[in-house]
């Protein structure tokens, strides 16, 4: 007979961004983050703020890998983190019962915890409003998940279609979730400066009366449109 799992797996020491890397992202729009990596870092498009006067938060990634229906990876993941983190509870896109509630966020609010982000649902929104924490899920539910296992903590996942690891920066807004991998942390950095600043010339040429985008210009004035009547 195979062996059962053990009912926790957990990584408490995963590399983490250093202070100065993590502040680099204070009020960088996610879609900044998106353009310097090429385009792609955002989680599903379904995974929203519970509240969009509540979606704004940078921090550090720490993994809980759930499962369908339950939640003990989440309250785990919440126990070994720490101020400045964001509980990232995988739930493999799971939605007849919540990952979490007010309570849970509650606790992980008062551990220090930034934000709590899930592929899954949560319940209890008046209650997560009134925590004051950001709150990313895939949807609303009633419905009560149980405290089973198995599962991970700080251990890569999937969430959102993105693979993301412990130490990972996450950074949230009224847009979604965009994530950081640790190894492309300084390349991020070292490119946000220059995409600021050709999104600030952008935006004053458009709010300056701007009718043609530089590039659609070109491209008509490029020889490689065939106009027919």
């Amino acid at each position: 007979m195979i062996e059962d799992p053990p009912l926790l797996k957990l990584r408490r020491n995963f590399p983490r961004p250093s202070a100065e890397q993590l502040a680099a992202f204070a009020d960088v729009p996610t879609g900044f983050i998106v353009d310097a990596l090429h385009g792609r870092a955002a989680l599903d498009s379904q995974i929203k703020p519970v509240s969009n006067d509540q979606a704004k938060f940078h921090g550090v990634a720490v993994t809980a890998d759930n499962g369908p229906a339950d939640n003990l990876a989440a309250f785990c993941a919440i126990e070994v983190a720490g101020p400045g983190d964001v509980i990232m509870a995988a739930a493999d896109g799971f939605r007849a019962t919540a990952v979490s509630g007010d309570l849970m966020l509650g606790i992980a609010r008062n551990r220090g915890c930034v934000a709590f982000v899930t592929d899954g649902h949560v319940r209890d929104i008046t209650g997560i409003v009134e925590v004051g924490m950001p709150c990313f899920a895939a949807g609303v539910t009633p419905n009560s998940p149980v405290r089973n296992g198995p599962g991970t903590v700080g251990l890569p996942i999937v969430i959102g279609g993105v693979q993301v690891d412990a130490g990972d920066i996450v950074v949230g807004d009224i847009d979604g979730v965009v994530t950081v991998p640790h190894a492309k942390i300084d390349h991020v950095i070292s490119v946000l400066a220059e995409i600021k600043t050709a999104e600030a010339a952008m935006d004053a040429e458009v709010r300056g009366g701007m009718t043609t985008a530089p590039f659609i210009r070109d491209f008509f004035n490029s020889g490689r449109i065939e106009e027919v009547d």
